[in-house]
């Protein structure tokens, strides 16, 4: 096997294209010799409401997993579907979950890298290599690549999404059990504007974002 350099550049942009293939970043990292390559993505940065969650996954090589795509681009039964067909034929996945008091405490943008680094660290086995949604790194050690809309691109990255958003989504249920006035079973903390009306008549929750914009 390869020994991987410890901060290798993966990988140069060249004429190599990934359309098409969204095992392409997973198999440049296990022809750097990586064995262990986690997707990782978060869910939740953008509600006034609830926690912010990430995932972890780690795939098992040349893994098909039909109709497993960006989150977004998924019905809400899609995902709830896919989430139990996920956990069972991964490596290994994990859940990191930040609160909305840590987020008002520091902002969102740190709070999501904190919920993506708890989601990493849990992971077992470890990981050797991660492929980040977004276009910022996690601070880890550990060598990684940031991919921009990574998870339309990774299948790693999408599964990781799928988890984040389902697990998030039912964290939401739970809390409009507690809160039913703002309809978070429906809006999953997002300010729709029933949202945004039930926040005017009653105030914010305890579970709400207060620096965030609408919320007071």
């Amino acid at each position: 096997m390869i020994t991987p350099a410890k901060n290798l550049p993966l990988f140069p942009e060249s004429n190599i294209s990934s359309k098409g293939d969204t095992l392409f970043y997973e198999s440049m990292a296990r022809k750097a010799g990586y064995g262990l390559i986690a997707g990782i993505d978060e869910a939740g940065r953008g509600p006034l409401a609830g926690p912010v969650v990430a995932a972890a996954v780690i795939l098992k090589e040349d893994i098909s997993l039909p109709g497993i795509k960006d989150s977004k681009k998924m019905t809400e039964k899609a995902r709830e579907k896919a989430f139990p067909v996920i956990a069972q034929r991964v490596v290994a996945a994990s859940i990191g979950v930040v609160s909305y008091g840590y987020i008002d405490r520091n902002n969102i943008l740190k709070a999501s890298l904190e919920a993506m680094k708890r989601a990493v660290l849990t992971l077992d086995p470890a990981p050797e290599y991660l492929l980040v949604d977004g276009v910022q790194g996690i601070p880890l050690s550990i060598p990684q690549k940031a991919l921009k809309k990574g998870d339309q691109l990774s299948l790693s990255i999408s599964a990781a999404s799928v988890m984040a958003k389902v697990y998030r989504d039912r964290i939401m249920r739970s809390l409009h059990g507690l809160y039913p006035m703002y309809g978070f079973q429906q809006n999953k903390g997002y300010g729709t504007a029933g949202h945004l009306t039930a926040l005017r008549e009653y105030g914010p929750s305890p579970v709400h974002r207060l620096t965030f914009r609408g919320v007071t």
